[in-house]
């Protein structure tokens, strides 16, 4: 099947991963240690899509609140909630397959942990280039990250096809001129909606 596509990129959270325990853990833990509650539904939400940064600012709030959760954040290992993180079960198939035949990258909002996580899981062979929100000046919604795919492979923006699961995926994909895939999220606007990466085999394959 002839593809204008020639670059496959992916989100992380939500997409790679089911990381709902994993972030949840990580900043109830942050919260918790400053007196504070587990997050509403509402602040889950947020920092799914959001970077760390962002969160915590979201979270905490005033300039000492922020500092002080900051502080704490430097001090905690992130290895106990890679583990909490469970791989989309078709990732490593797909990958495989896909490989022999495009280009992959990773475009997240997460900022130091990602060469972490695919350490672990043990999936850097898998990727030719990740972005991340600390490489970037402005991390999703803005298209910064897929444009500096884009630039990095020497591929027009459409040529670059991104799957992703928030609002935050779309508008950076729709924003970068980026062909968008939702990923279990029927509510985005998108070229393609899919309940499984393995649905992808059946649009690039």
């Amino acid at each position: 099947m002839n593809q204008p596509y020639k670059v496959i990129a992916f989100d992380c959270d939500g997409v790679m991963f089911d990381t709902a325990a994993s972030n949840r853990a990580y900043y109830n833990t942050l919260l918790n240690r400053l007196g504070m509650p587990d997050m509403t539904a509402g602040q889950f939400s947020y920092a799914h899509a959001h970077t760390v940064d962002e969160t915590i600012t979201f979270l905490f709030g005033d300039k000492n609140g922020i500092e002080r959760a900051q502080e704490i954040r430097k001090t905690m290992r992130y290895l106990p909630f890679i583990k909490e993180m469970t791989m989309e079960p078709h990732l490593i198939s797909l990958l495989k397959k896909l490989r022999h035949r495009y280009r992959t990258a990773i475009a997240t909002n997460r900022t130091d942990t990602m060469g972490s996580v695919l350490s672990a899981h043990h999936l850097r062979p898998y990727f030719d280039y990740v972005v991340c929100a600390g490489d970037v000046i402005h991390p999703k919604p803005h298209p910064e990250g897929l444009l500096k795919i884009a630039a990095h492979f020497d591929i027009k923006a459409a040529e670059l096809f991104y799957i992703g699961d928030t609002s935050v995926d779309e508008a950076a994909a729709r924003d970068g001129g980026v062909t968008f895939t939702a990923y279990g999220n029927p509510d985005l606007s998108a070229a393609f909606h899919i309940e499984t990466l393995k649905d992808l085999e059946k649009i690039l394959l």
